[in-house]
């Protein structure tokens, strides 16, 4: 099982739209690395993504390029300040899955799969960038497969 973990793509600011939608730049890198992705075979069953708009659209463009199986849905519990233990006890690791959410959440669930704490960061996320992580089927620990991100 593979687990992609996203951090939306650049928003509009807040005092130009309250609802943060995603703007021309962050559409353009997201549907760039998206688009690369596919490219290296990039496979999902599943994407879940925050209820915020620019989540949701960052959301929209990786179903283009990796037609997961079972396609999209909104999932609580990954926004940018909730218990990233909640969720990491939820994850099953019998489908390959992406999360699409939000910063320091998602730095924090990466750090806490790997290290077991969520203060000690392990990756800097960008927008619209991916984290790939695999679980070692003999420990069950989690591993850093991969990064896709649109800067070096």
């Amino acid at each position: 099982m593979a687990l992609y973990l996203v951090q939306h793509g650049k928003a509009v600011p807040k005092d130009q739209d309250p609802d943060e939608p995603l703007s021309d730049q962050g559409s353009s890198e997201v549907e760039d690395i998206a688009q690369k992705a596919s490219e290296k075979g990039i496979q999902l069953e599943l994407i879940e993504h925050s209820p915020k708009l620019r989540a949701k659209q960052t959301a929209e463009i990786f179903e283009k390029y990796a037609n997961p199986g079972q396609g999209i849905r909104e999932r609580e519990g990954i926004k940018a300040k909730d218990d990233v233990s909640l969720l990491a006890n939820e994850i099953s690791s019998d489908q390959d899955l992406m999360l699409v959410g939000h910063l320091p959440f998602m730095e924090k669930l990466t750090s806490y799969l790997l290290t077991g704490q969520t203060e000690q960061r392990v990756v800097k996320f960008q927008n619209g960038g991916i984290v790939a992580m695999d679980k070692d089927s003999d420990s069950g620990a989690w591993m850093l497969k991969a990064t896709l991100f649109p800067y070096l």
